[in-house]
């Protein structure tokens, strides 16, 4: 590709803050996700482009050596550097299978399941009572403007009440109210993460934490998932540069692998973090949703400190679209967040946080019923996959809402583009992986009814029949939660 049409596209890439490499890393990343620098398309050399920006050659070499580890661009000796194929064409074919790639939440295919969500795929009667019970409460509201940055002051006290009763004391200074888990985390990574800083991270995690954290113009620092369960202990693949400007964890019922953190091991990780002076985001999002119906303390109650913060939601217990979350945190963190939050946003809906209210009551009920259905789903797909597809592994959930399956060959992400001709939309690895590893591994949701769920195995197995073992590195991975 023309190296002028590049460089008029970067614009002015070196104008925020951190390293230039980082920063033109960022740029290019965006150009490619935007789709104006295609699949397969040639980049200049790296001397040509360092020569046409003015700077060192090292610079441009480190950019794109990043994006080569994220998978998003292949550099070969003799052929250069190239943007990935993307694992999944990049507009509806003829036959009307649409492309999952960065669309599923932004524009849904028609014809095709999509196992790239995991969430309840409908509100719950709860909901709808909620509501009902919300406006009635909000007809009775004078004297009150609307605007609650922090947080309606109602659900507030319930939440407060919510962590102590689980064995955290918790005032409602305490407690952030956002609009969504994601919300929480952009806005703790705003506080405290600046470009070039180091974001320690369990690898796989949640694809969206990790999108956050690469907007915020952050080096991701990956641990391996099995230690960090097993022992408590973040340490980084890599060495790094300096101490974790923060790290993301989640140690109940994890997305993608659905394994629980065990008490010995929280202990240490909040003890690392208080004495490493790391803040450390406890991700509880799908925390309720542990099959025993024990619900583990959040790291937050094994140190005190600013260190532990603790991030929900009930986007996964009870559905996507009523957009309330919260943060758990010292109250000088939370006055800080509230701050920064009344910059860009003067509160969540107080609707909706009425509502929040109201489903808290009633927590366990909704929490044991959503629990039964997911585990009985559990166990009708491992069902399903053991009698269609034996070769495939996984080890059971403890919880959460997916099953974390590795194929005995091949690409995940070439896999993929065959399942989407098959009218089924999987994830593949490299999604939940901020290095681009894990290309064997799947992450199947079980949050759809049986029927569906024995459809989609038998779809599937169809793929696999036909699948000839291709690899390739993708570049770009569909937009999943």
């Amino acid at each position: 590709m023309d190296v002028e049409r590049i460089v008029g596209w970067l614009g002015r890439w070196a104008s925020g803050r951190g390293p230039l490499y980082l920063l033109l890393a960022i740029r290019l990343r965006a150009l490619i996700d935007d789709g104006l620098l295609p699949p397969g398309s040639a980049l200049p050399p790296d001397r040509v482009l360092a020569r046409r920006l003015a700077v060192g050659r090292g610079t441009v070499v480190a950019a794109y050596d990043l994006l080569q580890q994220e998978g998003r661009l292949i550099r070969r000796q003799g052929s250069g550097t190239r943007v990935a194929e993307a694992e999944l064409p990049a507009t509806r074919a003829a036959d009307g299978v649409s492309n999952p790639l960065l669309l599923h939440v932004l524009d849904p295919p028609d014809g095709v399941t999509l196992l790239t969500c995991a969430a309840p795929i409908e509100p719950p009667p709860e909901l709808i009572e909620a509501y009902q019970e919300a406006i009635a409460r909000l007809s009775r509201v004078r004297h009150d403007i609307g605007y609650h940055p922090a947080g309606y002051p109602d659900l507030r006290r319930a939440l407060a009440q919510y962590y102590s009763r689980r064995g955290l004391p918790t005032g409602p200074d305490q407690i952030l109210v956002t609009n969504g888990g994601q919300q929480a985390i952009s806005l703790i990574t705003a506080l405290l993460v600046a470009p070039g800083d180091t974001v320690r991270i369990e690898s796989p995690t949640y694809p969206s934490a990790i999108e956050i954290f690469r907007d915020a113009g952050a080096l991701l620092s990956p641990c391996d998932l099995a230690e960090a369960h097993d022992r408590g202990v973040l340490s980084p693949r890599e060495p790094e540069v300096g101490k974790p400007a923060l790290a993301y964890v989640i140690p109940t019922a994890h997305n993608p692998t659905g394994l629980i953190m065990p008490p010995l091991a929280r202990r240490r990780l909040a003890g690392w973090a208080a004495g490493a002076d790391v803040p450390v985001i406890d991700d509880e999002v799908p925390a309720e949703l542990c099959f025993d119906g024990e619900i583990p303390l959040p790291l937050a109650a094994y140190a005190k400190g600013e260190q532990l913060i603790t991030v929900a939601s009930l986007s996964k217990l009870i559905w996507g679209g009523i957009r309330v979350g919260w943060i758990r945190a010292a109250t000088p963190v939370i006055s800080r967040l509230a701050r920064l939050r009344a910059i860009h946003d003067l509160g969540g809906d107080v609707l909706a946080q009425l509502a929040a209210v109201a489903l808290l009551r009633d927590l366990d009920e909704i929490r044991q019923a959503r629990v039964a259905t997911l585990k009985h789903r559990h166990d009708h797909l491992r069902t399903q996959l053991a009698a269609l597809l034996p070769t495939w592994s996984h080890q059971p959930a403890l919880g959460g809402q997916t099953l974390w399956v590795r194929l005995p060959r091949g690409d995940a992400g070439a896999f993929a583009q065959l399942t989407a001709r098959h009218g089924v939309a999987v994830p593949p690895g490299p999604s939940f992986d901020p290095a681009g590893e894990h290309v064997d591994h799947l992450r199947l949701p079980f949050v759809h009814p049986e029927a569906e769920l024995t459809d989609s195995v038998t779809r599937l197995a169809a793929a696999w029949a036909e699948y000839d073992g291709t690899r390739r590195r993708a570049s770009l991975h569909p937009l999943v939660v």
